[in-house]
């Protein structure tokens, strides 16, 4: 089983959903978050202040799959969340040794 961590933009987030419902994803987590990378934040002014704002508004996906299906799922996160600027996101691809259904019992791809 493979844990794949995307990072996108906000805006991104229900097209993504609905392209990895489509490829097979059956559970996904969701978080808000903020960061940066080679954007390093942007200035922006308020109410005639100029201030910075160091980290960007991000949405975090965490999704464990089949290992088999990981470079299907990788490629449709690249190609949905992809809009060609800075700050399009990154996503990491880990092992998962174990999974367990709380509520059935089940491991491993049969807890997904």
């Amino acid at each position: 089983m493979k844990l794949i961590i995307a990072t996108i933009k906000p805006f991104k987030l229900e097209e993504v959903r609905e392209a990895l419902t489509d490829a097979g994803v059956r559970g996904m987590m969701v978080t808000e978050i903020k960061g940066f990378g080679s954007q390093s934040g942007h200035t922006e002014i308020y109410r005639g202040a100029e201030y910075a704002v160091n980290f960007v508004p991000k949405i975090k996906l965490e999704i464990v799959v089949p290992a088999t299906m990981a470079d299907q799922i990788v490629e449709t996160i690249t190609t949905t969340a992809k809009t060609g600027k800075i700050g399009d996101g990154k996503i990491f691809v880990l092992d998962v040794e174990q999974a367990l259904r709380v509520r059935t019992g089940e491991t491993n791809e049969d807890a997904l």
